[in-house]
């Protein structure tokens, strides 16, 4: 039997040829997954290596907050210079490097900020002559005085600075400038992701973040031989009692290799997930495959039945074969993983991923991994196909090619249909009712989406019939008798048909799915951005602390020629009987020139001092109405206990992302935000006069790289920015799928020529030529491509219609809106694949031999 399963590989290779490659690239998105979370992985730790290289002890600062009644709220540490020295005159101590960490954006030379989509990897530190290993000198010196920095070098070839040029940057306010006397390059990963590194001398850098002789970190160098758990314990009694904390280097280490795990992680299993998916549509394929081998092979396994062969001797030898098949693909497969992995690092960072370089890992367990999943495919998906070999009569087989399937066999398979795809519409069903987006949720939704799926599948068959012969209608009408004859031969035999278009279908379905969510998302983000109001900018800092603008901005920018209306406002969070409320501070008088708001009683002018509006979902909430005072207390404020303010409602508006649950004024509301500074500030401008007034907004601001000036268009490219990203990520990863998806039309085309020799040789005896054999072929290819698109397409939208509800919990303006655009695009690719798909089955079929054809059995 297994000379017999080697026989029929080598026999059928050019029949065998789709399914290796399915398998193929299933296997090769698993291995190139894994070897790609392995690789990245280990870059990141050579990345953050060197920071920890030579590091006994490390101690760093607990505290964040200057204590209550200090005199500049700036942040302060325990670590300071004397604690400092006495760490290195502990025994065993051979250095001590004291650092001081912080955030600063640098501005180019065109004045606008650098890096302004990654603040948080804009980096600041002191530098440290001779201490930093993990930071070397490139060009120039390093930083010396408070009028001197260093930037790394691709900060400043970015913002096209030079030796001796003269940097802006800001820490959390106003512009600064320094001279720029050094370039450096760093190990940092997050320099190297994309971020930018500034460093300043000891002195400066704790004016700028901390105060004078304080740190933010010890790191501890030990002598040759010392015991780093026992300096770790000699260091922390120096420590006091709160405030600072000691970790062993090699705990320190253990730490950060165990968050790049989990880092990394989350990215490898949702691209597992997708490879999870092509390997599934590989199963339908391979399943398709084997069954049509076994019906055009039932002479020669009945032959093999009757010289004494054991059903369980059948069964094997299919196996043996799908196992055999599988282990060549999965080899081949893994060999194109590594490609894989190798691009889709540099593919990643394209869409501004930040992901570190670093030499391919291939781990034996990847290997094993790969081949493995890909054998155990292939041999689960042959499994039924052979057992319907082994149910082959000796002399039924003998006398019969192609029997259609029992009738029984299609009634319990539509019932099963029936029941699992009832099962998930109606978890679905429960899904739409869901209003958030916890864990359980998520799974439900995903058991829904999986069992209407699996439930489509399984009664795909039973849907063929009608949807196919619609679509022969319109074959039949326009190419006559062959469209009449693909439409027959797509019905021939509807399992087949239906495992081809399911392949198909479950691509389109999440291709679908994803793009009604996304589009959806993208509105739904406009309408945040843009809901109510009539601004022509919106004005910002763009600090990762969330630092504000100074009250005085509005002001301000109310002079700026050009500018009609500079409205500022603010927020703060309430406790009140009707829940968390958070009110918007604001000029009443001029915020009406800035934004719309739908009044449903009362108007902008009754506001004043002590008197708020409120939205009518808060107001529906806390069961207010005017004349009704609220009672709200907060616990912000440098005191940290509550206090109680009473508001007297006096108007109701419609809800808008802008202002949240109430309205105030600014004098109100500013006394409880958490920095007593402003948020934003909306301009109007003069009519005519928006275009250009962004570079007179900085300046009148005193051209911060922080300020953050948006005008409309900006809001709602950079709200849809990381949607649009995601989604092409989405689609590149399902590309495989569809991909995959093409490969099983191809394979079940050329597959089904060769089972109608004898027909195409009639039809072209009794007059079809070559062209209409073609057409026949294109026209049913087509047929059973828009027959899995129409199943696919309309799947997708179910999905993402029921999970609205979940979506919408993060997004108050979330509602579905399907693209028809898009899904129109969807439909002609189906016709695209369906025309490409027979390309070469088509011209199979037309150069076969009349004769030859009629001859054939």
């Amino acid at each position: 039997m297994l000379r017999t399963a080697l026989r029929n590989v080598l026999a059928h290779k050019a029949r065998l040829i789709m399914t290796a490659l399915a398998v193929l690239l299933g296997v090769a998105f698993v291995s190139g997954t894994l070897v790609f979370g392995d690789t990245t992985a280990n870059a990141y730790r050579t990345a953050a290596g060197p920071s920890l290289k030579g590091v006994a002890v490390s101690v760093q600062s607990q505290q964040s907050q200057e204590p209550p009644g200090g005199p500049d709220g700036k942040p302060t540490s325990t670590l300071d210079t004397a604690l400092a020295h006495r760490i290195r005159a502990l025994p065993g101590v051979a250095g001590v490097r004291p650092t001081v960490n912080g955030e600063a954006t640098v501005a180019g030379k065109d004045g606008l900020p650098v890096n302004t989509d990654k603040a948080w990897q804009n980096l600041a530190t002191n530098y440290l002559p001779g201490k930093d290993s993990h930071i070397s000198l490139k060009e120039g010196r390093g930083p010396a005085s408070e009028g001197e920095l260093a930037l790394d070098a691709k900060t400043a070839e970015k913002a096209g600075y030079r030796i001796g040029d003269t940097v802006r940057f800001a820490i959390d306010g106003p512009a600064l400038a320094k001279k720029l006397v050094g370039t450096v390059s760093t190990d940092d990963p997050q320099v190297n992701a994309g971020g930018t590194l500034t460093l300043f001398d000891t002195r400066t850098a704790q004016k700028l973040f901390l105060h004078p002789g304080q740190f933010h970190q010890i790191t501890v160098a030990a002598e040759d031989g010392t015991d780093h758990r026992e300096l770790t314990d000699r260091v922390r009694a120096l420590l006091p009692d709160k405030g600072a904390k000691a970790t062993r280097g090699e705990d320190l280490a253990a730490e950060q290799a165990d968050q790049i795990v989990e880092h990394t992680g989350a990215l490898t299993k949702a691209l597992l997930g997708f490879a999870g998916i092509a390997l599934f549509i590989g199963a339908f394929i391979i399943a398709n495959t084997f069954t049509m081998l076994i019906a055009q092979r039932s002479r020669e396994i009945a032959l093999m039945r009757a010289v004494g062969a054991s059903r369980r001797q059948v069964v094997r030898s299919v196996l043996i074969e799908a196992a055999l098949l599988g282990l060549g693909a999965s080899t081949a497969g893994f060999a194109l993983g590594l490609g894989i992995a190798a691009a889709m690092r540099p593919l990643l960072n394209l869409s501004g991923a930040g992901l570190p370089g670093g030499p391919l890992v291939i781990s034996p367990t990847t290997f094993a991994c790969s081949l493995t999943v890909g054998v155990l495919i292939t041999v689960l998906a042959a499994w039924l196909p052979s057992r319907k070999a082994a149910k082959i009569a000796p002399v039924t087989a003998l006398s019969s090619v192609d029997q259609a399937p029992p009738a029984r066999a299609l009634v319990v398979r539509n019932v099963l249909g029936a029941l699992l795809t009832g099962a998930g519409v109606l978890v679905m069903v429960y899904v739409s009712t869901l209003t958030t987006t916890d864990t359980s949720n998520l799974m439900t939704a995903t058991l829904g989406g999986v069992l209407t799926l699996v439930g489509v599948i399984v009664l795909a068959p039973l849907l063929s019939r009608p949807l196919i012969t619609l679509a022969g209608k319109a074959t039949t009408r326009l190419f006559g008798v062959t469209g009449k004859l693909a439409k027959e031969n797509a019905l021939r035999n509807p399992r087949r048909t239906a495992a081809t278009a399911s392949a198909l279908m479950i691509g389109l379905a999440l291709v679908t799915g994803l793009t009604v969510v996304g589009h959806s998302a993208q509105r739904a983000l406009v309408a945040e951005t843009t809901q109510g109001l009539s601004a022509d900018y919106k004005v910002s800092n763009g600090s990762f602390s969330g630092t504000g603008l100074d009250v005085g901005a509005a002001a301000k920018l109310a002079r700026v020629p050009g500018v009609a209306t500079a409205v500022p406002t603010t927020s703060a969070g309430f406790d009140t009987k009707g829940g968390f409320a958070l009110i918007t501070g604001t000029d009443p008088r001029a915020f009406g020139k800035a934004a719309r708001l739908d009044f449903r009683a009362g108007s902008l002018r009754d506001i004043g001092p002590g008197k708020i509006a409120v939205s009518d979902e808060f107001a529906d909430k806390g069961g207010l109405n005017v004349g009704d005072t609220l009672d709200a207390g907060t616990t912000t404020g440098r005191a940290g206990k509550e206090r109680r303010v009473k508001l007297k409602v006096v108007a109701v508006y419609a809800k808008t992302p802008t202002t949240k649950d109430a309205l105030g004024t600014l004098a109100d509301i500013l006394p409880y935000s958490d920095n007593k500074k402003l948020e934003e500030v909306l301009v109007k401008a003069e009519p005519g006069q928006a275009a250009g007034l962004e570079r007179k907004i900085r300046a009148a601001l005193g051209n911060s790289p922080l300020m953050e000036v948006q005008s409309h268009e900006q809001a709602i490219n950079d709200g849809g920015r990381m949607i649009n990203m995601v989604l092409k990520m989405m689609y590149g990863l399902l590309g495989m799928a569809l991909l995959i998806s093409v490969l099983g039309v191809v394979n079940t085309l050329a597959m089904s020529v060769f089972e109608r020799t004898r027909e195409i040789g009639m039809l072209r005896a009794i007059g079809l030529d070559r062209s209409g054999i073609k057409q026949l072929v294109r026209l049913e290819s087509v047929v059973i491509s828009m027959f899995g698109a129409a199943l696919g397409i309309s799947t997708g939208i179910l999905l993402a219609c029921a999970g609205s509800g979940i979506a919408s919990s993060t997004m108050d303006t979330y509602e579905i809106v399907l693209p028809w655009g898009q899904l129109g695009i969807f439909l002609a690719l189906a016709l695209v694949i369906g025309v490409l798909a027979a390309i070469w089955p088509a011209r199979r079929a037309a150069r076969l031999n009349m004769l030859q054809s009629i001859r054939s059995s």
